[in-house]
């Protein structure tokens, strides 16, 4: 981001500005007014602080799931929160709730929902998918949902705080065998992630939809992470017919705040049927007066709701259409080329090994040679000190930031079937490649982890 990035901002503040003026002349409140300097003192002390983080911004970066929002979703947020609008009610926020109807009408179509559905942001993928479990819930009050062993552990949290029985869905011996051990007597709604958060998988959504569809089960679909490879899923050979199905599912969740360039606090929850929002119905004494049409706030679990967060996801889909062909297309088939990179590179290595081809942009590896015999133990123990090692680095230019990630080793023998077992569990690295610039930085970043493990051997 240049200095320039900032004029933007600056005029489309003295806009708003002139707009706050024209209701009048307003002092500030003595009890808020602060001593000369006091605020760029503060300000500059917290921009000190904050460089205590690690460098998400770069490319260096692959570890977790974080990145900064794009410049034009953080300016659009800061913008809109300098009135903080609250899209609870229409009067709490009358153009951020409209803006906030625009983006769930892209996403839905999206999705290939069409015309009628249900939907809403809310403040994070969890609450969008505690609202999808607590819909599953008040359709089938008997019933309890199932998901894989590899879907997010929020699932079973939320069952728990929703009073719902959860059933976990072994994967040890493949899909088909998993879903006949489910107790289908017992199960309203069974969960498909797109883009596990671990190693990125696209779960068989056409196998389940054809499954739970002949036996009455609802399906929802948990696609926080992956959900806008929506915009290139016909591109992804392996799973493209699973992304051209989406619409058949009873519900699904998307984190804009993960791979749609937003702040923290913006997720979102869909329903194919919009007759769910019956189960929304409510009354308030003092909110919905200044509309007979459909307040937001009516529709979520959720009361207060940022209007920011839908004004920045708003301006970044001005910017960004969901097509494959521009916005967030070529975005996310960066970040997909850039996890086929690394792979490539791991492939090709005497030291390092790949676990699994990706799926999306996420990729596991082992410190170990797919040739050679080693144990479970010293994958854990190499897998530790490169994650340090790549924090350590004397010159910030040669640091590399890494993720962890505990598997079942005898999860790992089936793509390693070299390696000698002698741990339950075992500790491999694992790198989320979801800046499109680290295309540009993948071989040379695992080229600087290959050398700190020949050192460490």
């Amino acid at each position: 981001m240049t200095k320039d990035s900032f004029n933007p901002i600056q005029k489309a503040l003295t806009n708003l500005q002139d707009w706050k003026d024209s209701f009048g002349t307003q002092h500030i409140h003595s009890s808020l007014e602060l001593p000369s300097g006091l605020s760029e003192s503060i300000l500059m002390d917290l921009s000190e602080k904050l460089k205590g983080n690690f460098p998400f911004h770069h490319a260096n970066y692959a570890g977790q799931m974080l990145k900064p929002p794009h410049p034009l979703s953080w300016s659009a947020y800061a913008l809109a929160m300098s009135i903080n609008p609250n899209n609870h009610a229409l009067d709490g926020g009358p153009p951020s709730s409209e803006m906030e109807k625009e983006c769930i009408s892209k996403l839905a179509e999206l999705f290939g929902y069409g015309d009628h559905y249900l939907g809403h942001l809310s403040s994070s993928g969890t609450i969008a998918n505690l609202e999808a479990l607590w819909v599953a819930r008040s359709i089938h009050p008997e019933k309890g949902i199932a998901f894989s062993s590899d879907a997010h552990y929020t699932h079973q949290r939320m069952a728990q705080v929703l009073g719902m029985n959860s059933t976990t869905l072994s994967l040890d011996q493949g899909w088909e065998h998993g879903l006949s051990e489910l107790p289908i007597e017992d199960i309203g709604t069974i969960i498909v992630t797109m883009g596990t958060t671990g190693m990125g998988k696209i779960e068989p959504l056409s196998q389940v939809l054809d499954w739970a569809q002949s036996k009455g089960i609802r399906v929802h679909i948990d696609a926080a992470y992956g959900g806008f490879f929506k915009t290139i899923g016909h591109l992804l050979s392996d799973s493209s017919a699973d992304w051209a199905r989406m619409h058949e599912a009873d519900s699904i969740v998307i984190d804009p705040h993960k791979h749609g360039l937003q702040p923290y606090g913006c997720g979102c929850v869909l329903f194919k049927d919009p007759h769910v929002g019956t189960f929304y119905k409510h009354d308030s004494p003092y909110t919905y007066f200044s509309s007979d049409e459909l307040h937001l706030g009516e529709i979520s679990l959720e009361c207060s709701r940022a209007g920011a967060s839908a004004a920045a996801f708003w301006a970044t889909l001005q910017a960004f259409p969901l097509q494959a062909e521009k916005g967030f297309g070529p975005v996310m088939m960066a970040c997909h080329r850039a996890a086929r990179m690394a792979y490539e590179f791991l492939e090709n290595s005497s030291n390092l090994s790949p676990i699994g081809v990706p799926e999306l942009d996420i990729i596991c590896y082992a410190p170990c040679s797919s040739t050679k015999a080693t144990s479970t133990r010293d994958i854990s123990r190499l897998s530790k000190a490169l994650f340090n090692a790549g924090m350590k680095q004397p010159e910030p230019t040669n640091s590399y930031y890494l993720s962890l990630f505990t598997m079942k080793s005898s999860a790992l023998a089936q793509y390693l079937p070299n390696i000698t077992i002698d741990s339950y569990d075992v500790v491999v690295l694992r790198s989320v490649l979801m800046k499109p610039e680290q295309e540009y930085e993948i071989v040379e970043l695992l080229s600087r982890v290959e050398a700190d493990l020949i050192r460490l051997l």
